[in-house]
């Protein structure tokens, strides 16, 4: 929190420091992170496209997958783009304003939280399936997926509101320098004249209730899901069953691993430019591994993008 003097005045645009201290090798890093932003997009786009034309993938597990890719794109959308204006120096590209930088941390919370829940339904899913294979189609049936996913985005979409509420009733006199790539909630608060005690602590226990409900559903799904393995005599059977739900375990454990870090906290730490690299890695990192993490350990998602980037496939449409 910044002291509060009367000779200041109120701040209504900020400025967005990115990673300062790289100015020599700022192109290259536009060079990778523009590369990594075109490969998110155009592999979650395959994604999409593939499980909408093969007949094959019409089943909840790429169901919730699609909504997945989906997300990635929005999510990482929302930040690279203007963290690419600031390496390169666009003219006033370095600036947003009070009211984009709320909205920009409000749509990227909102992206996230569904990406939390999300994930546990597809932990539930899996545990359906591997579990009660005999009740898979009454419990996962389509009206169910359809309404777990709406769940997911509404609650998402509520998870920001209180948080952002908060945060526009804080007074900013200056400075206005964002140590950071995107309004994230800690630099933010670093800059405010108001008391922030209040705010900090209803996004730890915000972020904390979003992580604990989603991580709670994975952590019991997957509970089950070893249970059952353990008691599948044939070795084969066993990594069989387990080989279904290894890329979803692979995703929630890089995506958890740094949410938990950043955000679970009640104080900012000090090591901004760390924060910066964690937050890198979530945002920009995480959704360009997650496609290939599940097109490689698939059989059938690689077998689906053979047969849909194939000639014959678009010959016999």
């Amino acid at each position: 929190m910044q002291p509060y003097t009367k000779n200041w005045t109120q701040v209504t645009e900020f400025v967005m420091m990115g990673f300062a201290g790289i100015h020599e090798t700022h192109l290259l890093f536009f060079i990778l992170f523009l590369t990594m932003y075109l490969f998110t997009l155009v592999e979650n786009l395959a994604i999409i496209l593939v499980v909408g034309l093969d007949h094959r993938l019409w089943r909840p597990m790429y169901f919730f997958l699609t909504h997945l890719s989906c997300l990635e794109v929005w999510y990482t959308s929302v930040t690279v783009p203007k963290m690419l204006a600031v390496f390169i120096g666009v003219d006033g590209g370095k600036n947003i304003s009070y009211a984009g930088c709320l909205s920009q941390l409000f749509i990227f919370t909102f992206l996230g939280a569904t990406e939390c829940f999300l994930l546990a339904a597809m932990a539930y899913d899996r545990y359906v399936a591997i579990c009660m294979p005999l009740h898979y189609g009454a419990l996962v049936s389509w009206g169910t997926c359809i309404r777990l996913a709406a769940a997911c985005w509404l609650v998402g979409f509520l998870t920001p509101i209180l948080p952002i509420y908060l945060k526009s009733q804080l007074t900013f006199c200056g400075p206005n320098v964002i140590d950071h790539f995107f309004c994230d909630a800690s630099p933010l608060l670093a800059l405010s004249c108001s008391d922030v005690t209040w705010k900090e602590t209803v996004d730890f226990l915000v972020s904390l209730a979003v992580l604990l409900a989603s991580s709670t559903v994975i952590a019991v799904s997957y509970g089950n899901i070893v249970w059952t393995l353990l008691h599948i005599r044939s070795v084969a059977e066993r990594w069989k069953a387990f080989s279904t739900c290894a890329a979803h375990l692979t995703v929630v454990s890089l995506f958890y691993g740094t949410l938990f870090f950043m955000y679970v906290r009640t104080k900012v730490t000090s090591s901004i430019n760390f924060n910066k690299v964690v937050s890198v890695f979530y945002s920009i990192v995480t959704p360009m591994l997650n496609p290939l993490i599940y097109s490689l350990r698939n059989k059938e998602v690689k077998g689906a993008l053979g047969r849909v980037f194939s000639l014959k496939f678009w010959k016999a449409q």
